[in-house]
């Protein structure tokens, strides 16, 4: 239950101590908090759901991921509220209660590592550990005005964190500071060959995925490119029309654009369909980790996430081999339009965090433009981070920075002597 002080972001407290105390270490002194989703010894991780907790074992051991934060020189404080199965962007949970926003109470903390977010952005804790999925990480940081970062897919272990779907998942980390968030990147990243430069070949401006923000288009990128342009000029700036330049490269994508409503309100048919591929492919990697068990214990599981839940239960096989193209020859094109040390810049969300209990057919495009600007990163594998920027009319707002997979600590370096320039 909700104490006065701890926003509802906690599922359970308790003090993990590091496992060595000198004051050297990386993260010595510092406290965190871990998503309900990753094995802590004694613990069960309950997966956000009544149900799961009452038919799932004890953690006979800590992920690894924990241990090494431990080792370092952290304090873990808890596990953290969810959303059930990880299968929502809200931050809503029908049995826990939704962790409260710290920078807006009337609106949703985003999810599913809504706890997490929550926790971090209350100053409850120095940084906490989250997963991402389809958004999980990202959506949350934009929404509580912290940093979030998604590190490049296969880069952090997964052992000991329950999956969700595979060829998507990633752990992932919330701090308020960019050099905490850098802290915590060198201790769980596998260290670089070489030093990352700091400098990038080039930062490109995804011009047609901020007019999908509802935020005019001179308030975030504004701020974000006066910094640039004080730390390196204005030559490293370039402008793309992303979904123009992933259609011509991403050849696989055709089949998904046909099935591709484009007379919405303004949408991106390539994302758009980048987004069904990744969704189609969610959903049969979800059905297959836990179609038996959902069969076999019929949870209770709160609205919205049921019928999605369903219909993963339903999806077939068909298309599967093309997601895996998708997948491909979008890392490839991606790889290509950046090269080693270029950025793209795309906005985390397409607004501020919505209101609590909204409609779900209200939220329905709002979902469907978050996922085309989610999927970018969560197809291709890359690392992306989020940058708050402070309040716009009163609510959180933000920015993402993307690199290519593996370049996960020249980004985490950017986002340090960038936020310095931006002004506050």
């Amino acid at each position: 239950m909700e104490t006065a002080s701890d926003y509802g972001a906690f599922m359970e407290k308790f003090i993990l101590p590091p496992t060595s105390s000198s004051p050297d270490l990386p993260l010595s002194s510092l406290t965190f908090a871990v998503k309900d989703i990753f094995d802590v010894k004694g613990y069960v991780a309950g997966f956000g759901n009544p149900d799961w907790l009452r038919t799932h074992e004890i953690a006979t051991s800590t992920a690894p991921t924990v241990l090494a934060i431990l080792s370092a020189g952290a304090t873990c404080v808890g596990k953290t509220v969810m959303d059930e199965m990880a299968y929502s962007i809200n931050g809503e949970n029908i049995h826990y209660g939704t962790p409260r926003n710290p920078c807006a109470e009337d609106r949703v903390p985003g999810g599913s590592s809504s706890g997490s977010a929550v926790a971090v952005g209350a100053k409850l804790v120095d940084f906490s550990l989250g997963t991402d999925t389809g958004g999980s990480v990202r959506v949350p940081a934009s929404y509580c005005g912290i940093f979030g970062f998604r590190p490049s897919h296969g880069a952090i272990s997964k052992s000991g964190v329950v999956p969700m779907a595979q060829s998507f998942d990633t752990v992932g980390w919330f701090a308020r500071d960019p050099k905490i968030l850098s802290r915590v990147g060198h201790v769980l990243l596998p260290s670089p060959q070489q030093a990352a430069p700091v400098r990038p070949t080039q930062i490109i401006i995804a011009e047609d995925c901020f007019q999908l923000s509802s935020i005019p288009y001179d308030v975030v990128p504004q701020i974000v490119i006066k910094a640039i342009q004080k730390l390196y000029g204005v030559d490293v700036l370039r402008h793309e029309i992303l979904g123009e330049y992933v259609k011509a490269k991403v050849q696989s994508l055709k089949s998904f654009m046909i099935q591709e409503n484009t007379d919405q309100v303004y949408n991106i048919p390539s994302l758009a369909a980048l987004s069904s591929a990744m969704r189609l492919l969610q959903r049969y990697e979800f059905k297959n980790n836990h179609g038996e068990w959902i069969n076999a214990v019929k949870p209770d599981i709160g609205p919205g996430i049921s019928e999605r839940v369903s219909d993963a239960l339903t999806t077939k096989g068909e298309g599967i081999d093309i997601c895996h193209s998708i997948i491909k020859e979008l890392h490839e094109a991606l790889t290509s339009l950046l090269g080693d040390f270029g950025v793209l810049m795309i906005p985390t969300v397409p607004g501020p965090p919505p209101k609590l209990q909204t409609n779900s057919s209200e939220l329905e495009i709002f979902r469907a433009r978050a996922f085309s600007l989610l999927s970018v990163v969560g197809v291709s594998g890359f690392c992306q981070v989020n940058i708050p920027l402070g309040l716009y009319n009163d609510l959180p707002i933000s920015v993402s920075l993307v690199a290519r997979n593996g370049a996960d600590e020249f980004l985490l370096h950017l986002v340090e002597s960038i936020y310095d320039n931006i002004e506050k």
